[in-house]
């Protein structure tokens, strides 16, 4: 996600950019289009009035922050991308503070395609003031900005909606097991619900997927969808809430996951539904 989000800044213009990535051979390509490529977290971060965060869990933008707030300039925004769930958010909003930086909490709707077309939804929340500073980010990144609340109020949208992501692709999983067991083409269930309003594009997208077996063509890794997963399960937790269709999904993510198909696309949590045939 990072990399096409920072091609995206620089055709934007009017930045002049610093990348650092936790694997160093990652960002390299950047620097033949334009960006200054860092071996430290702390020297991409000297003086700079803007940071973005795109990381995979909440340790590691904590642990990034930690070295890079100290060195910004005075008045710096961050601009928190990550997908992190609401403890963790919460615990940016401590290191900005005692910082003395200002936190524009900020995850995106989308996988890759969407990062490299730059048509991110992004659920911004922060200070109506650093509105006009960080929009230029904001539409070289994505199609929609959504301005949600407070600094934090973004994360708990980002938790919402992937509840809804989470469940089409459990259910979507069963669903074709159970068509496959059945003997039933699982085309024609799409096809059934073509142009209603039971029709998904996006689960057309994982349906295709999972009907050809074939989980390579990675937009988004299972493992991260399961990490997704356990940020929503613990804030139901969180509220007393009891979820236990999201429990069951996420414990089938856990499952393939532990089978070692972690970095294959997330429609790979069919594998842990495929129909059991007699004398198998």
């Amino acid at each position: 996600m990072g990399l096409p989000m920072a091609r995206n800044v620089i055709k934007a213009g009017g930045f002049s950019l610093r990348a650092w990535n936790r694997s160093p051979e990652r960002a390299q390509p950047l620097a033949q289009e334009g960006a200054t490529v860092c071996g430290e977290v702390a020297e991409a971060a000297r003086g700079a009035a803007l940071l973005v965060t795109m990381l995979s869990d909440g340790d590691a933008v904590h642990e990034v922050a930690a070295q890079a707030l100290p060195e910004l300039a005075d008045g710096a925004i961050w601009i928190q991308m990550s997908t992190i769930g609401i403890e963790a958010s919460d615990r940016c909003a401590e290191l900005a503070a005692a910082a003395g930086v200002t936190l524009v909490d900020a995850p995106v709707l989308g996988t890759r395609d969407p990062a490299e077309q730059a048509k991110l939804v992004i659920l911004a929340s922060g200070p109506q003031d650093t509105r006009d500073q960080v929009m230029p980010v904001f539409d070289a990144l994505g199609s929609r900005t959504l301005w949600v609340g407070d600094a934090g109020a973004g994360s708990r949208v980002k938790v919402v909606v992937n509840g809804w992501v989470v469940g089409v692709v459990g259910v979507l999983a069963e669903v074709i097991a159970l068509a496959e067991g059945l003997d039933v083409d699982p085309s024609l269930f799409f096809e059934a619900v073509k142009g209603g309003p039971l029709d998904l594009p996006y689960a057309q997208l994982k349906g295709k997927a999972m009907m050809e077996h074939d989980f390579t063509d990675v937009s988004f890794r299972l493992a991260l969808a399961r990490k997704d997963g356990d940020l929503l399960l613990a804030a139901a937790d969180e509220i007393g809430l009891q979820v236990p269709v999201m429990d069951a999904i996420v414990a089938r993510m856990r499952k393939v996951q532990a089978e070692g198909q972690g970095d294959e696309d997330m429609a790979a949590t069919y594998s842990a539904s495929t129909p059991k045939r007699e004398g198998s």
